[in-house]
């Protein structure tokens, strides 16, 4: 899977919110100031040639959709941040989140609650 932009990213997250929209929806739920809409237009373009995201025709329009899951491309990219800065060590890269950003116990216990969760599920 190839790694997307910020511009990108910002992109793909309002797709996966709305699910499915126009490059207009999609300009509705940036932040201001507004980008212009063929800004819009040629990122959502260049998603398309990645094939994160998918059309429809609609009158005489596209209403854009997502074809990569949002859990898929997180799971690659945390994979890829492992990989790069860890080697490859999920252990090195909790403890430095635990140093850099000072989680307790309890806040480390409650995560790995939550990952026994998921697991289960």
């Amino acid at each position: 899977m190839k790694q997307l932009t910020k511009a990108e990213e910002d992109i793909m997250h309002i797709l996966w919110e709305l699910g499915e929209g126009n490059v207009a929806a999609i300009i509705d739920e940036l932040p201001e100031p507004k980008p212009a809409y063929n800004t819009v237009s040629t990122i959502v373009r260049i998603l398309e040639s990645k094939e994160f995201v998918d059309y429809r025709k609609e009158g005489r329009g596209h209403i854009y959709f997502p074809k990569v899951k949002k859990n898929e491309y997180s799971n690659q990219s945390i994979n890829k941040l492992v990989d790069g800065y860890f080697q490859g060590s999920f252990k090195s890269m909790v403890s430095f989140f635990m140093k850099k950003n000072d989680i307790s116990i309890n806040e480390l216990e409650t995560i790995m609650k939550e990952i026994n969760k998921e697991e289960k599920s």
